[in-house]
């Protein structure tokens, strides 16, 4: 007798309910994550504003809002990029692995994303409306 996940699917078994609820686990997963990855990278980019008010006023204006959405959607493009790992994994014998430890990468993911926003901001915003 082989051992059923408590959810019911029987993962890596190919069959449609498998992969339908093997995307479902996983659009739940990241989206519910993605939240948390705004959340970071907004109080990044706010404690940035905090800190150097007297400099960010000038640019805190409608006119820029524009170009900030372009950075917002470039930032969830990437973040998108793990549906890919997710979709390798998902046809590999390591997936039930996967699953209990694909918070690393989603960590890692906003840590470097992180990253290149102190960049980003530090050496490329910020220097410009000074």
């Amino acid at each position: 007798m082989s051992a059923v996940p408590a959810d019911g699917s029987s993962k890596g078994s190919g069959s449609p309910a498998s992969t339908q609820g093997s995307i479902r686990d996983a659009i739940r997963f990241w989206e519910l994550h993605r939240v948390w990855y705004n959340f970071a990278l907004a109080g990044l980019c706010l404690l940035w504003v905090i800190r150097t008010w007297p400099t960010f006023r000038p640019a805190v204006v409608a006119p820029h809002l524009p170009e900030l959405l372009v950075l917002v959607l470039l930032a969830n493009l990437c973040y998108s990029a793990a549906y890919f790992v997710e979709a390798a994994f998902h046809a590999s014998p390591a997936y039930g692995s996967w699953r209990r430890r694909r918070w690393g990468l989603w960590l890692a993911g906003t840590l470097f994303a992180l990253l290149i926003a102190q960049y980003w901001i530090g050496d490329e915003i910020y220097p410009s409306v000074r």
